[in-house]
């Protein structure tokens, strides 16, 4: 497991290092629907959230924006995306590099549990993505929940746009996973969470809500 986390975080800092620069300004023209869900996070001041795969740190500074009060903390296997992070959000976030599928919270962040944990466009690229959603799952406080938005699975798209998209996703080791919604689910089922799903025009992308009971 580590030398596989070790070898992604590698790829990752590879993709990274020089397109960490530019990257927000050319990702929002095709990672929609992030907004929406920072809308939804619904933090009050104080509340802790996790941002799983954190990138670069752009979603953390908008929650901060948008929810003022909020503990911010960022996770990413990338140190490349996390100095952009770093330079960013200073000492407003708690930041860390570690594999989304198997970091301790603790040991990172000197906490347990988040009153809300996020995770945006990172399980296309994760390639353990439902460890890494069980992960983040057990981070979430009694109370809380975990917001996933990420590429649906592209089913009412024209035939050639959703080839033609796919073909250029894999240039930048992205995979749209058709059985998210499916897969996270099953794990709602299992544990007894609540899940909301929100589909995007054309099942380009998909927000999903879990929220976990009250202890």
């Amino acid at each position: 497991m580590a030398s596989a986390a070790s070898g992604h975080g590698q790829l990752m800092d590879s993709i990274y290092r020089g397109q960490r620069h530019i990257y927000d300004a050319t990702r929002k023209y095709y990672l929609f629907g992030r907004d929406r869900m920072i809308g939804a996070l619904d933090l009050q001041p104080g509340g802790s959230v996790l941002e799983i795969g954190c990138g670069t740190g752009r979603n953390l500074a908008l929650i901060a924006r948008r929810w003022p009060g909020a503990r911010l903390f960022g996770l990413d296997i990338s140190s490349e995306m996390l100095k952009s992070a770093s330079e960013r959000l200073g000492r407003r976030a708690v930041l860390a590099r570690g594999d989304a599928t198997s970091f301790d919270p603790l040991a990172s962040f000197g906490r347990r549990r988040f009153d809300r944990v996020v995770l945006s466009f990172a399980t296309s690229m994760i390639p353990d993505w439902e460890a890494a959603i069980v992960q983040a799952a057990a981070c979430v406080a009694a109370g809380g929940s975990l917001h996933i938005v990420d590429f649906g699975d592209l089913g009412r798209m024209p035939g050639p746009l959703r080839f033609g998209l796919r073909r250029w996703l894999e240039h930048f080791h992205v995979t749209p996973r058709a059985s998210l919604i499916e897969r996270t689910g099953a794990l709602a089922a299992r544990q007894g969470h609540a899940m909301r799903t929100i589909c995007g025009p054309g099942d380009y992308y998909v927000l999903i809500e879990l929220s976990m009971a009250n202890a």
